[in-house]
């Protein structure tokens, strides 16, 4: 191998090296600026957090996760009587739950929810079925 042969070796080795560092460069150039969108993104959701939380009135609590079971019974039940049609209180006497009027109204409450949702159907006054 001659010197001149050597050195166009090196020269395309170089060239090729050299277009893999710009390629990389150009990468690190847009990661770096998605990262710097991303950061600010995550800046913005946290600040919004921290607004909606200050203004969220203290004693304004997580709905307890009994609840979510009580709105998964509920459904369960409509589930597995897909043609019943259910009063409120022979749904709490059907999953076991307190019958007395604070207790039924939010229950009704829940069931106008899930008819809202698309879940369940009126057909009567204070009746209530699987939506087909």
């Amino acid at each position: 191998m001659n010197v001149s042969e050597l050195l166009r070796l090196l020269q395309t080795e170089h060239d090729e090296t050299a277009a893999r560092a710009d390629h990389l460069r150009e990468q690190i150039e847009r990661l770096t600026t998605d990262l710097a969108e991303t950061e600010a993104r995550l800046a913005e959701l946290a600040a919004t957090r921290k607004v909606i939380d200050g203004l969220t009135p203290p004693d304004h609590a997580a709905a307890p996760a009994e609840t979510a079971t009580v709105y998964q019974r509920i459904v369960t039940t409509f589930n597995e009587h897909p043609g019943k049609v259910f009063r409120v209180r022979d749904l709490h006497e059907h999953l076991g739950l307190p019958t007395d009027e604070p207790s039924i109204n939010v229950t009704r409450s829940r069931l106008g929810r899930l008819v809202r949702q698309g879940l369940l159907e009126q057909p009567g006054r204070g009746r209530y079925q699987k939506r087909t």
